[in-house]
Parts: C-alpha cells; sequence; structure tokens
C-alpha cells in the first residue's frame, strides 16, 4: 500500500510500528523509537517525500499577489507623507488580500 506523509503523520504510534514491520526489509529499531523518530524512518525506507507543499486554489495566485504588491508601494506612499488614513485603507487591503491566499490555500 502506497502511503503519503499527511495520512503517516496522523497514524497514531501502534499503526507506525505496524506498518514499520510490514516494511521488506523492515526499519531497523523501530519497536524502541518515538513516532517522530519512526515517521522519518518510514519516509525514508519507502522514499515518501516530507515536505508538505502546499496548493492555491480557487484564485489567480499571481494576480493576488500583484494587487499585494501594488498596495504595498502606495503603503509606503502614504507613510512617506504622513497621510494615516491612505495608510490604514492600504494596510486593509494589504491585510484582504493576503488572507485570500491563506484561505485558497490547501
Amino acid at each position: 500500500m502506497t502511503y503519503t506523509f499527511p495520512e503517516l503523520k496522523h497514524k497514531n504510534l501502534v499503526e507506525l510500528k505496524e506498518i514499520a514491520a510490514g516494511i521488506e526489509p523492515p526499519v531497523q529499531g523501530y519497536t524502541q523509537m518515538n513516532k517522530d523518530h519512526v515517521l522519518v524512518a518510514i519516509c525514508k525506507a519507502l522514499n515518501i517525500d516530507m515536505k508538505v507543499h502546499h496548493e492555491v486554489v480557487g484564485i489567480d495566485k499571481s494576480a493576488v499577489k500583484l494587487k499585494i504588491r501594488e498596495w504595498q508601494k502606495k503603503r509606503d506612499e502614504a507613510l512617506a507623507a504622513g497621510d494615516r488614513k491612505n495608510l490604514r485603507v492600504a494596510l486593509d487591503h494589504i491585510h484582504t488580500f493576503k488572507h485570500q491566499l491563506r484561505k485558497s490555500m490547501i
């Protein structure tokens, strides 16, 4: 059976040790390891990438980042001019666009 890192990470220690025992050749010393070490050993034995990759779904990421950069320029101009009203508007827009990006990540 093929596993992914998030699937393995959500298993408990007993399940991970059963998986480690079933791998050919079995993981050395898995009975004495804690969950983090067993997880790393299984991932190395099965050649599973341990990095979690996030994808943005539902919006155009590059367009949103472009809008953020535009508002950052406006923020810098308002900061240099001492215009607190426009500074607040720019900061609110930047916050909103960053929130959209984080919300749309899987």
